[in-house]
Parts: structure tokens; C-alpha cells; sequence
């Protein structure tokens, strides 16, 4: 089953062309790797995809639902706010610069939407939210706020706070970029960690061992375009010119 797709994408900035005839589509419990030189539309297409940035033509699709499509004149139609609000709930975002809030807690930080947004019980988010915290390796730290932490447990407490609202597709924007290369590790080994659960995942990365490794298929992008996709067999070991030239960078982590 798709539980995303995205078709012809196009977006500007001024008159920078990011993303030319974008099209994508993640299954149900798949791992997409999506990796490229930075300028490529790595970020912009993960943006697009979860309407944080919008798009200037193109369709999004989740689980069969139109989250926003390109008009008969031409401009792009976003869903009702309702439908929106539905749709939003079924991915979740784990940004480069974590995006927790200073002054809540750990375990305020991860029950806060489940609370508010989807309205579950306060023991049910808090109970769910502790056993997250274990998996994180960081049952100890519930009650610290982000100043206290790491960069690589802030991270985890992202992830956490993510997995809290049960999505079926998670998104993470180069999850390590912001950390330390000896934090870098602890992380990628919770993400993972997460293949156990089923979790369809489009991964964003300049980590290319990881994303050999973990990823069902790569995707490679360069200039705003998808210059080919494949199993990381396909891919890492193919003769396009431009993928060579690019992987040849990570020649000796490869």
C-alpha cells in the first residue's frame, strides 16, 4: 500500500528552480533513503512533502487522500482543515535542530500533542511517552529540560517525541547534521532501531554507510531533479556519471 506520493513537484525561490517535475512515492513499512550534495531540494522536497513549505505545482497524496494538487488555473489547492489536520496525523518530523521546546520537560516535550492535539489520557501519553524514553535509553531523564542534555539525547528525545504520535511515516531532515560526530552514531543507532518497528521512514542523510545499510531503496538527488533510484545495491554501485562522481567523495566509509 502507498502511503505517500508525491507527483511532478515543482518549487521556486524567486527565481531559483529547487525541485523540476519531482516524483516519489513511499509503501507501507518502507525505508527511502534520499541522498545528494547539499543545494540538491533534499530538504525543500521533505518540506514540500509535509506542507511546511508549499509547493508551486505538483500533487501530495497520502494514503490515498489529496493533501494538495495543482488547479485548473494553474495554482496549487491545499485540503480543508480538516482533512489537513487528519492527513498531518498519519507522519511525523524529526528535524536537523531537534525543535524541542526549552522550557518543558523531556516528558512534556513528548505527551504534549498526544495530549492536546490527538486528545488521548494523560496516563495513556505519559505511560506510552516512559516506555519511549526506555527505548531511547533515557528513562533517566524525564524530568530534565534540553539545556541539560546532549545534542545526540535531544535528538532521541526528538525521535521519542515523534514516535508518541504513532505515525505511519516518519520523516527525519538530517537527523545527525547538528551533532558532534561522536553523537552522531548514538543516533543513527536508534533510527535503526525503529526498522523493527515497520515504520515507513524517508530519511534525508549524508551518512552513506547508514543509508546503504538501512535503506529498501536510495534515492539520489542533484540539481533539483531525481537523478536515479534503486535498491543501495543499484544505486551505490552505479554507473551514472553524476552518482559516481558524488559517492566517490565517501570513497573510504564505503
Amino acid at each position: 500500500m502507498k502511503l505517500l506520493e508525491l507527483n511532478h513537484v515543482e518549487k521556486s525561490f524567486d527565481d531559483l528552480k529547487v525541485l523540476r517535475d519531482i516524483s516519489l512515492d513511499v509503501a507501507e513499512g518502507e525505508i527511502v533513503s534520499i541522498i545528494g550534495p547539499s543545494g540538491s531540494g533534499k530538504s525543500t522536497l521533505l518540506r514540500c512533502a509535509t506542507m511546511l513549505e508549499t509547493m508551486d505545482s505538483g500533487e501530495i497524496v497520502y494514503l490515498g487522500k489529496k493533501a494538495a494538487w495543482t488547479g485548473n488555473d494553474g495554482k496549487v489547492i491545499y485540503a480543508g482543515k480538516r482533512e489537513l489536520k487528519e492527513i498531518r496525523s498519519q507522519y511525523g518530523l524529526v528535524f536537523q535542530n531537534f525543535n524541542l521546546f526549552p522550557h518543558y520537560s523531556v516528558i512534556k516535550n513528548i505527551t504534549d500533542a498526544p495530549i492536546h492535539v490527538q486528545k488521548r489520557g494523560r496516563d495513556e501519553a505519559y505511560a506510552e511517552a516512559r516506555e519511549l524514553l526506555r527505548k531511547m535509553g533515557l528513562e533517566d531523564k524525564e524530568d530534565a529540560y534540553p539545556y541539560q542534555l546532549s545534542g545526540g539525547q535531544c535528538q532521541r528525545v526528538a525521535i521519542a517525541r515523534a514516535l508518541a504520535l504513532n505515525p505511519k511515516i516518519l520523516f527525519f531532515d538530517e537527523p545527525t547534521s547538528a551533532l558532534d560526530p561522536e553523537l552522531t552514531g548514538e543516533v543513527l543507532k536508534v533510527i535503526r532501531s525503529l526498522a523493527d518497528l515497520d515504520i515507513a521512514m524517508v530519511i534525508v542523510t549524508h551518512e552513506m554507510a547508514f543509508a546503504r545499510d538501512i535503506s529498501h531503496r536510495v534515492v539520489f538527488m542533484a540539481d533539483g531533479i531525481i537523478v536515479e533510484e534503486g535498491t543501495p545495491d543499484q544505486v551505490f554501485a552505479s554507473d551514472n556519471e553524476r552518482t559516481q562522481s558524488f559517492l566517490g567523495r565517501y570513497g573510504s566509509v564505503l
